[in-house]
């Protein structure tokens, strides 16, 4: 148990590193496709581009708050909550629960919500929770 409370403090850094990869990996890449995803989904492209600012700019962010400020951690996770809500609701809640629902079914069809909703919740912690980690 003493090895565990002695890494206690840095484990808050493999969930800061899986969120940022996952955002900054897919915030960036739809800029080049933003029509393709507008026509797609149904949306105005500057939406499309404000997501993709959004997912890249909470993905830095949830990064600089594990070596500085309070404030940048939880306005990443607002962001991530208002993302994941969206997709959610827009996309994944109408698939269910299982995020494999329809994939090898030769559809188009979105995979379920448990995916976005594990990133919700978890970025919700880093909204009502901050940079706080002995808590």
């Amino acid at each position: 148990m003493d090895t565990l409370n002695k890494i206690s403090p840095y484990a808050h850094w493999l969930v800061r590193l899986s969120l940022a990869m996952t955002f900054l990996y897919h915030g960036p890449t739809k800029f080049p496709v933003a029509d393709g995803l507008a026509n797609m989904m149904g949306m105005p492209v500057f939406l499309i581009y404000l997501l993709a600012a959004a997912e890249t700019i909470g993905g830095i962010l949830i990064l600089w708050g594990g070596v500085g400020p309070d404030w940048a951690t939880r306005v990443a996770g607002a962001i991530f909550v208002i993302v994941m809500l969206g997709a959610i609701f827009m996309v994944h809640f109408q698939n269910g629960w299982n995020f494999m629902a329809g994939w090898g079914e030769g559809t188009n069809k979105m995979g379920g919500m448990e995916f976005q909703t594990l990133i919700a919740v978890i970025a919700f912690y880093f909204l009502t929770h901050g940079n706080r980690v002995n808590d």
